[in-house]
């Protein structure tokens, strides 16, 4: 729940950027109708108002749904197409799982995506009205437009582009992830190796690095060491 309100959050703070990148990219560059970030802000404030900066931020939040669930679905079948637990999968299996993820979740929400950007890049104030190619009136006008002119495989247009992007950064993202934390387990002697979640023989897992550590000095002098009294 609290990860759901910050994730929410830190999207309405943000998403302004988001519509400044999208009318950035849209924009033609002969005749460019924005010179910069900042002068994009001052010019969509001025003429189309604050609302505007969260034009299709509905789209975002609605779109976390198919993401988490896809998430969980790919999630929960690991043990299934490894044929083993998750905590002994090795770094390939890691770096493919998260890539299976990513592509899913990724497929799953994109028409919500491309929803989203055609709601950002379209404005009365801009020529041919930003350059998207369906006018619409709102969000499921949009969905409805879309489908209408291009079929529904419209609403993936894009998607290979967006996973050559996404599958690999999720990818080394989680994978380098893993990698650190196998090196923080090997150094506390958890384990034999980082490249392996092979366990230490005669280590019990369930004590803290501290503790390990005081059982290690206490096995090599003999002595443990006290902890002083807490009022």
């Amino acid at each position: 729940m609290a990860g759901s309100l910050a994730g929410m959050v830190s999207t309405i703070v943000t998403y302004p950027t988001d519509l400044i990148k999208t009318r950035l990219i849209v924009q033609n560059m002969l005749e460019p109708s924005y010179r910069g970030i900042f002068h994009a802000f001052s010019t969509i404030y001025q003429q189309e108002g604050f609302l505007a900066f969260y034009r299709g931020v509905s789209l975002t939040v609605l779109g976390a749904v198919p993401f988490s669930a896809g998430s969980l679905l790919v999630y929960m079948n690991l043990e299934k197409i490894w044929n083993g637990p998750r905590d002994r999968f090795s770094l390939f299996q890691n770096f493919a799982n998260v890539c299976l993820a990513a592509a899913v979740t990724q497929t799953l929400s994109f028409p919500f995506d491309t929803v989203k950007r055609k709601m950002q890049a379209q404005s009365p104030y801009l020529p041919h009205c930003g350059g998207v190619d369906v006018h619409f009136s709102g969000a499921v006008d949009c969905f409805r437009q879309v489908v209408k002119a291009q079929g529904v495989l419209g609403l993936w247009n894009g998607l290979a582009a967006n996973l050559l992007k996404i599958v690999p950064y999720f990818g080394v993202m989680f994978s380098t992830f893993e990698f650190c934390k196998r090196i923080c387990l090997y150094q506390n002697g958890y384990i034999m190796s980082p490249l392996s979640y092979k366990l230490t023989p005669g280590v019990d897992q369930s004590l803290k690095p501290q503790e390990l550590r005081e059982l290690k000095k206490f096995f090599k002098t003999g002595q443990l060491k006290s902890k002083k009294p807490t009022l």
